[in-house]
């Protein structure tokens, strides 16, 4: 380097390893790009792209997680360095298709198996405690989808080989509580504990409190499932990933009217809510995937963590955030 680089950001600051982010600097000599390097602590990241003014990186997989300092590298010369956190693994081999849950009552966290259609896995739910212990807890639903805790901590798993809705006892038993809801998918709790079904076929289910199911509002197919989450405005919103690159993000009022909340997502799928409004959204935006965060206007879009083949979220009563992969579940204490 004819004078050392200088980084200015890295975008996201948030990432869970084999996420790209991008990193803006100034001064980077790259008219030799081979000696150049972006370091993750003392793990070298692939190298996407290259230019005197940015870099993109991929995030390595790192011994250690939390903040890890990134610095850039040309000519034996190393720039100062920026903090980006990197989520910690709990647990890999799983196979999530849906947001995972926290129990309201302990902090677990739940997460499953799912396997492929009609595939009979002899575990497909597990429990991860406050702790990080992963354990078996329960093999008695075939391809489970969704999960969700209603205001009194009961738990509920959708299985989209069945069209039913399970209650799960607390000796770990899976009880049918709603039947003939098509390809069960995501489910969501609003205010008063009316449960939403969505049925990838194209059907929003309500569900009282005894298990009647209701058609309630009707949506484009997804070729995979229906992903729900109820906002601070008591409104249903609902992503499904479609053949499309541009796919939206819905949303249907208390009266079951159907809008379009933000359009522009590619291949969306979990989505949860922060505690200021903001709805976050597993997906791409601008070809570049991992969560997408969105105002809660719907007017602004920014990439929030970067993460490759995430399919949801979930997030404590903490604070922290995990993410699931369509194979592990990261935690990210932000």
């Amino acid at each position: 380097m004819s004078k050392e680089a200088k980084l200015l950001r890295i975008n996201p600051s948030l990432a869970i390893p084999g996420g790209e982010v991008t990193i803006d600097c100034e001064g980077l000599d790259t008219s030799d790009p081979t000696p150049c390097a972006v370091w993750f602590g003392d793990e070298r990241a692939p190298i996407v792209a290259l230019s005197p003014q940015r870099v993109l990186a991929i995030v390595p997989e790192l011994k250690q997680s939390g903040p890890i300092e990134v610095t850039l590298e040309s000519c034996g010369s190393r720039s100062d360095a920026a903090r980006v956190l990197v989520g910690k693994r709990l647990a890999e081999d799983l196979h999530p298709v849906a947001n995972p849950a926290f129990d309201p009552d302990d902090g677990s966290l739940f997460v499953t198996r799912s396997g492929s259609r009609g595939e009979q896995l002899p575990v497909t739910l597990f429990r991860i405690d406050v702790s990080g212990e992963v354990t078996e807890f329960s093999g008695d639903i075939t391809n489970p989808t969704g999960i969700a805790f209603d205001s009194t901590g009961q738990m509920f798993v959708s299985s989209r080989m069945d069209g039913t809705v399970y209650r799960i006892t607390p000796f770990k038993e899976a009880v049918p509580f709603a039947r003939n809801l098509g390809v069960a998918t995501g489910i969501a709790f609003d205010a008063s504990d009316t449960m939403y079904v969505g049925d990838r076929t194209g059907t929003i289910y309500k569900v009282n409190g005894i298990g009647e199911e209701t058609a309630w509002a009707q949506l484009e197919p997804s070729v995979s499932a229906y992903h729900l989450a109820v906002g601070p405005d008591e409104a249903l919103y609902v992503t499904g990933p479609t053949v499309a690159s541009f796919d939206s993000v819905t949303r249907i009022n208390p009266d079951g009217e159907v809008g379009v909340f933000y359009k522009g997502l590619g291949r969306p799928q979990g989505l949860a809510f922060d505690d200021t409004g903001n709805l976050l959204v597993a997906a791409s935006l601008r070809g570049r995937r991992g969560i997408v965060r969105l105002s809660p206007d719907g007017q602004d879009a920014e990439m929030f963590v970067a993460g490759m083949n995430l399919v949801g979220l979930a997030f404590s009563s903490t604070g922290d955030l995990a993410v699931a992969s369509t194979d592990s579940i990261y935690n990210l204490e932000i």
